[in-house]
């Protein structure tokens, strides 16, 4: 039996075990968890959409924590380490604590008749559900890598699925319209369990699936919704659901237009399972006031003002220009941009050539990612050209992209540094090993 003394060694091994990196269909996964025996006896959310999966997992997690549970989040992708993927109680595992996990998966696998092999994601997402199961938790939280329906977290029958947004994003798995794509996620819905989308305009196709399969759906505009408290001095918004109004609550921490879509999609699964989870007006609120998410329009103290967005679809990228939009003035704004390459790179500019100034454009550590001189020609074919207000540079690595923006940048500026989480991981590495 082949085993591994560290946490890197797995992940090393993990991500060549599998000849595709990508495989979707749960038989191969789904043969491993029945040869673990791998069992919840606690409620299981699971969350899937094209954006605001991992905000919706951190509001869900922060206020069921402040109610007094103990609760088990995954999430994925990690930025600086593979250990964010998996949380017990608001903590990071540690490699100690999440190896046996590794070892009980691949014994599993090699205990089958014919041992399949498991993509990257498969296997770490079954040892975290393991790691998970063995922990006796009050609630479990998984939030679904790509699409739902064939996706490894759709191997458990979850008690309370969430959708929290349906847009193009991987087009080449998922179908290339949001029909298709409504489909794919919704597949993550079970017959006679609450099925919440926070979509506002849900396409035909998860309604129509929700009531094939007689899942208990709830839609965003129709069964719950947010309202906005005008003329109140500080802040406020209201939850409306079905069964109970949340009033007077703050807005979450995490910044942004999108934030209270994605709260009322938390508070939905809340009020759907509140027989067996039951929070208070004053669990939420200090919830709200308590979630943290990195790199999700994460404002960093200090001057210039620097930004981290893992934002890489125009979806997201719409909701990144409103943010920045109501930030107030800045002279001149630069921005740190990686992305991969079969994203729609054209679209994502689109929303964004209105905040950005000067442009720092890098290559990334993987094959699919987009060159900085492939980046380029898209700002050039919008129209960014080059003078004292507007310029394209390329870069090797998001890190030399960011110190050179600093270079350049007065204190009243900002920083911009957005796309894909490797672009983000980049920069927080350098910035980290700047810190000692």
């Amino acid at each position: 039996m082949s085993t591994f003394p560290t946490l890197d060694a797995w992940l090393t091994h993990l991500e060549t075990a599998h000849p595709v990196g990508i495989d979707m269909g749960l038989d191969r996964i789904r043969q491993v968890k029945d040869a673990l025996d791998l069992k919840f006896a606690c409620p299981i959310f699971t969350v899937g959409g094209t954006n605001g999966k991992g905000s919706t997992c951190a509001i869900l997690e922060t206020i069921l924590l402040k109610a007094g549970y103990h609760v088990g989040c995954h999430t994925s992708p990690h930025l600086l380490e593979f250990n964010e993927r998996a949380r017990v109680d608001g903590q990071q595992a540690s490699d100690a604590e999440l190896l046996p996990h590794f070892e009980a998966v691949e014994a599993a696998r090699n205990s089958l008749a014919k041992p399949v092999t498991l993509t990257y994601f498969e296997f770490t997402t079954l040892a975290i559900m393991h790691l998970f199961a063995s922990r006796g938790l009050d609630a479990v939280i998984f939030e679904v890598g790509l699409g739902g329906r064939l996706d490894a977290v759709n191997v458990l029958d979850t008690d309370c699925a969430i959708i929290t947004s349906i847009d193009l994003d991987h087009t080449e798995y998922l179908g290339d319209t949001r029909e298709k794509i409504a489909f794919e996620k919704a597949g993550i819905f079970r017959a006679g369990k609450p099925a919440i989308c926070a979509d506002p305009m849900a396409p035909q196709s998860l309604i129509d699936h929700a009531e094939a399969i007689g899942a208990e759906l709830w839609l965003f505009g129709r069964d719950f919704r947010y309202e906005g408290q005008p003329g109140s001095e500080r802040q406020q918004w209201s939850y409306v659901g079905p069964t109970m109004r949340r009033s007077a609550l703050a807005y979450p921490a995490l910044r942004g237009a999108n934030q209270l879509i994605n709260t009322s999609a938390a508070l939905a699964g809340l009020e759907a399972l509140r027989d067996r989870l039951p929070v208070s007006a004053q669990d939420i609120r200090l919830g709200l006031a308590n979630v943290e998410l990195p790199g999700r329009f994460q404002v960093l103290p200090g001057k210039p003002s620097i930004i981290l967005d893992v934002g890489h679809n125009p979806h997201a990228a719409a909701v990144l220009g409103q943010n920045l939009g109501s930030m107030g003035y800045f002279p001149y704004t630069y921005a740190v941009f990686g992305a991969m390459r079969d994203k729609d790179i054209a679209g994502v500019i689109e929303h964004l050539k209105g905040e950005i100034d000067h442009w720092c454009v890098t290559d990334l550590p993987l094959p699919r990612a987009a060159t900085a001189g492939q980046l380029e020609e898209v700002l050039r074919e919008a129209g960014v050209t080059d003078g004292t207000d507007s310029s394209v540079t390329r870069y090797e690595s998001p890190a030399a992209a960011f110190q050179d923006a600093l270079k350049r940048a007065t204190e009243n500026d900002r920083i911009l540094v957005f796309g894909s989480f490797l672009t983000v991981a980049g920069v927080m590495a350098w910035r980290k090993s700047q810190q000692h």
